[in-house]
């Protein structure tokens, strides 16, 4: 990159010259300054914004056949609350964004003890500040309900949600300004053998 802006640079030299001498020349023309590139909501269109997040929800698993994890004997259905610590970057690109997420939950009540993975989100920016996406990655859950010593069960996970923050709260875009965003969203675990809607908040920097 910077060998680029080297080069750019000296192409330019001889073109700045001449417009440097007529602008000494001809000090009634105001030279207009550059606006910086935007997104089609005047937010900024480039960025790198961190954020973390604490969400709440709930997760029912399949009574069938999923990532290995024991059928119990009574044929109910593992479930349980959670709470969920994320954290993650957002690269906007114009209207659209990319990401990487990490998460832990732990659970509160029911059967699940742990669950930890990552995952990738992508998707559109929407208005002032919101975000609608899905998101790609691989979970790990463990289960108090098979024991202490039990094992972590693991698969790919996928989900889709939408997170808003008005800009009267000091969300004026994705980039730019710190503040705190509404997040909802669905998530399964092993190809939809998992219900999981999770609701929470993500301050982002």
């Amino acid at each position: 990159m910077r060998i680029l802006l080297a080069v750019a640079a000296i192409a330019a030299a001889p073109f700045a010259v001449p417009v440097a001498q007529a602008q000494d020349s001809d000090t009634s023309v105001a030279t207009p300054a550059a606006a910086p590139a935007t997104a089609p909501d005047g937010t900024r269109a480039f960025g790198i914004e961190p954020y973390i997040g604490i969400l709440g929800g709930y997760e029912r698993f399949d009574r069938q056949s999923n990532a290995g994890i024991p059928i119990p004997a009574d044929g109910r259905a593992f479930d349980g609350g959670l709470i969920q610590g994320v954290a993650g970057i957002n690269v906007p690109l114009g209207p659209v964004f990319v990401g990487a997420e990490g998460n832990v939950a732990k659970g509160i009540k029911g059967d699940i003890d742990w669950e930890y993975g990552a995952a990738g989100r992508f998707g559109l920016r929407a208005g002032e500040s919101g975000l609608i996406y899905g998101k790609v990655g691989y979970q790990w859950v463990n289960f108090d309900a098979l024991g202490k010593d039990s094992r972590d069960y693991h698969a790919m996970t996928y989900g889709a949600g939408v997170e808003v923050g008005p800009k009267d709260i000091g969300l004026g875009g994705v980039t730019g300004n710190s503040g705190v965003r509404l997040r909802m969203e669905i998530n399964t675990f092993n190809n939809a053998k998992s219900f999981r809607p999770m609701a929470g908040l993500i301050a982002h920097f």
